[in-house]
């Protein structure tokens, strides 16, 4: 178990269990039971689809509560590193904006915009040679 109580080795027949950290909505399965079987299932596959739904609920929050296991060790180690929050961020930011410049989309994009602003230099150019001529014509 980690510090914090926790069993976050996910092979443990205790994994991510938490101590009254973790909230979560409740699952109402008074009113599901209630409810009326969809058109086209019958009581007994209405019934397996509850039970399924439980069961993948269940599922859910005990992987809600691995992960916040593992995030608060993740922290702890960080901490034990000196590794702040803020350059956490930092290299976050970093890695996502190499990634993103690195992207087809931005490549192409880069490119479009770089065409553009070429063709819009020359026809500006264009255009001032030619009002030029005319404000020369015009002396």
């Amino acid at each position: 178990m980690d510090s914090a109580g926790q069993d976050i080795n996910l092979n443990s027949p205790n994994k991510g269990l938490l101590s009254d950290s973790m909230t979560d909505v409740p699952v109402d399965t008074a009113v599901a039971a209630q409810a009326p079987a969809v058109e086209g299932l019958t009581e007994t596959e209405a019934e397996e689809l509850r039970a399924e739904l439980t069961k993948v609920e269940e599922e859910i929050v005990t992987l809600r509560q691995v992960l916040a296991a593992k995030e608060r060790h993740c922290g702890e180690l960080k901490r034990k590193l000196g590794l702040s929050t803020l350059e956490g961020l930092k290299q976050n930011l970093s890695r996502s904006w190499h990634d993103m410049q690195v992207s087809n989309a931005y490549k192409k994009t880069q490119e479009t915009l770089s065409q553009a602003g070429q063709k819009t230099s020359a026809a500006l150019s264009t255009m001032g040679s030619a009002i030029s001529r005319k404000l020369g014509d015009m002396r």
